[in-house]
């Protein structure tokens, strides 16, 4: 949970989490779906999914979690960083963590001129973390440079005066403390436009499930997609209404937009009302998991992503919407 996230915004996440999983067999035992519902909000919804894999995983095995790094790197969406914080902090293990705030302090201490995210700086960052492991004290070495970054070297006005390291500290010494560590140049953020259909029968509406694998994998939205070059937005919500659930429709009437931020890209979300076309079959299970059509009160039992929780939230509130019939 805190590989993307502040402490103070997973807290509340982790009580409410393991209030619903208070050991591996709870997790384990839990369809994926609420799994899903109990980590809502947090976003990176593939580390959700592989908690749960990891757990089923363990139990399967009939052993308790792995206590070395090699074998925890065995356990699925778990890599280096996570093994080596476990194993060290948990067990005791004499292996090196690097996560981003010991890759800050370490390329400060030692003046890396290297981008910190590109192959070699990655190496040399992992070099510098191991080679000055202290053997028996691993997991106490790895927190106390994570509570340094986290608390006094910062990304942004260090706290270089009260730094109990700074006499050691390379770019300190030449004053470029703030341009390390060095970053890789800035790559455009590619912005989307997407068309959602909200679409009503008998006061239900239609939702479907996102195929397991890939982004929001395994959650719910109101069906649609994103808008190809040359094509308007109704056009592109007809489209993907026939890829996905092999069904044609008529695009109504626009209701709201919705704008969100993922971390590699922006989308901006319009969604319109929408109805069938006479004659035209059931929706099919084309490119998504599943569908359900739900009445509005019933939305907060499927977990969704941020933009589809909001257009949820507003059919609860009472979107004005037309009764479809096929």
């Amino acid at each position: 949970m805190l590989q993307q996230t502040r402490v103070e915004s997973v807290s509340p996440y982790f009580q409410r989490w393991m209030e619903h999983f208070p050991t591996i067999q709870k997790l384990a035992d839990a369809p994926l779906q609420e799994v899903l519902g109990v980590w809502e909000g947090l976003g990176y919804y593939s580390r959700a999914r592989n908690l749960h894999l990891a757990a089923r995983q363990v139990m399967a095995q009939g052993v308790a979690i792995p206590s070395t790094s090699r074998e925890l790197r065995r356990l699925p969406g778990v890599g280096r960083y996570t093994a080596g914080a476990i194993a060290s902090i948990a067990f005791g293990e004499n292996v090196a963590a690097l996560d981003g705030n010991i890759r800050r302090v370490l390329a400060r201490l030692f003046n890396v001129d290297l981008p910190a995210r590109s192959p070699q700086g990655e190496a040399r960052l992992w070099e510098l973390a191991e080679k000055y492991l202290p053997e028996g004290a691993a997991g106490d070495y790895n927190q106390a440079l994570m509570d340094l970054g986290a608390t006094i070297c910062t990304p942004r006005l260090p706290q270089c005066a009260v730094c109990p390291i700074k006499e050691f500290c390379q770019a300190f010494q030449l004053g470029i403390q703030e341009q390390r560590p060095v970053s890789l140049p800035k790559q455009s953020i590619p912005h989307y436009q997407v068309a959602a259909a909200v679409m009503q029968r008998g006061g239900r509406y239609l939702i479907t499930q996102r195929l397991l694998k890939g982004l929001l994998g395994g959650l719910w939205e109101f069906p649609g997609g994103k808008q190809e070059p040359n094509e308007t937005l109704p056009e592109c919500l007809a489209r993907e209404l026939q890829e996905e659930l092999g069904i044609q429709i008529k695009v109504g009437e626009p209701l709201n937009v919705y704008r969100h931020a993922y971390t590699h890209f922006r989308v901006t979300v319009h969604t319109f009302l929408c109805q069938w076309q006479e004659g035209t079959p059931e929706p099919q299970l084309i490119q998504v998991q599943d569908l359900v059509w739900t009445e509005p009160g019933e939305l907060a039992n499927y977990p969704m992503g941020k933009v589809d929780r909001q257009i949820a939230s507003q059919l609860v509130l009472g979107i004005p919407a037309r009764d479809t019939e096929i």
